[in-house]
């Protein structure tokens, strides 16, 4: 491969992490609506959340999110943080409530990430 290819390959790996970033919630943010409240949502499999979980999350995995969420949060005004293991899945889940009328919505990221802000 040749130098430009390298180089557009870098480009689009890095365009696609700033893209990801851009889309999740800012810690302060994501704080201040725990402090009211927020449901926090790990949306990795049921193995990934038994093998390690945050303290207070609630496991609704990501195939099951649709179907699922109005039992935990019938209310499509409170605020639901979404979290996974690299900040994937829960930006698509941060998606599907979107368009279902959860209007708050948000992607806390990576677990790592979740749980550095919910630590705070």
């Amino acid at each position: 491969m040749n130098w430009l290819a390298w180089v557009i390959i870098g480009g689009v790996v890095a365009a696609f992490l700033v893209l990801k970033r851009l889309t999740m919630v800012r810690p302060e943010v994501a704080r201040d609506y725990l402090k009211l409240g927020a449901r926090v949502i790990d949306v990795r499999s049921e193995a990934e959340f038994q093998a390690k979980h945050l303290t207070g999350a609630l496991n609704i995995p990501l195939n099951r999110l649709r179907d699922d969420i109005g039992q935990h949060a019938p209310d499509r005004e409170q605020a639901i943080l979404l979290h996974c293991l690299s900040g994937g899945r829960s930006g698509i889940g941060k998606g599907i409530l979107k368009k279902m009328g959860y209007r708050n919505a948000f992607n806390l990221g990576s677990y790592g990430r979740a749980e550095k802000i919910l630590a705070g």
